[in-house]
């Protein structure tokens, strides 16, 4: 026992001699050096990729808030145009232009000859839904709350 113990002593005074060598110190510092320039250089491409993405948001925003400007002056120009004088004398004073001659026809006139408008999807569900049986319609319920989606009324 004391023989493996004088050993593994010579072991870690060898080993202790290898680290007080010049060549060893020497490349422990180059390796602490090398990491730490490594380190840097991630540290800077991570700042220019945040600012990158910052930079790209602004230009978004920028871009968005130009064509929010354009639209802008466009219903400027139109607000001031003949065209939509002409719409708006017509529908809130009931002008007519000269020599035009304006009929008025009674309302329930007008939606006697009207056409009923298709069912939107959501009325067409809600049909569906009454069509089923009511076990079919709990379980679709239970499944809803399951899911944590809006019931569909």
């Amino acid at each position: 026992m004391e023989t493996k113990i004088k050993e593994y002593q010579t072991k870690l005074s060898n080993y202790a001699q290898h680290l007080r060598d010049v060549r060893v110190v020497g490349l422990l510092l180059f390796l602490v050096v090398l990491l730490m320039m490594s380190w840097s250089g991630v540290k800077v491409i991570e700042t220019n990729y945040s600012l990158q993405k910052q930079i790209s948001q602004l230009q978004q925003q920028k871009d968005l808030q130009e064509l929010s400007n354009t639209n802008l002056k466009l219903t400027n120009e139109y607000y001031g145009s003949n065209q939509y004088l002409e719409l708006m004398a017509r529908q809130n004073f009931g002008m007519a232009a000269p020599g035009e001659t304006v009929l008025v026809v009674p309302q329930d006139v007008a939606l006697s000859h009207t056409v009923d408008k298709p069912n939107t999807e959501q009325e067409q569900q809600q049909q569906a839904a009454a069509k089923q049986p009511f076990y079919q319609r709990n379980f679709q319920a239970w499944m809803n709350f399951f899911l944590h989606r809006q019931p569909q009324e």
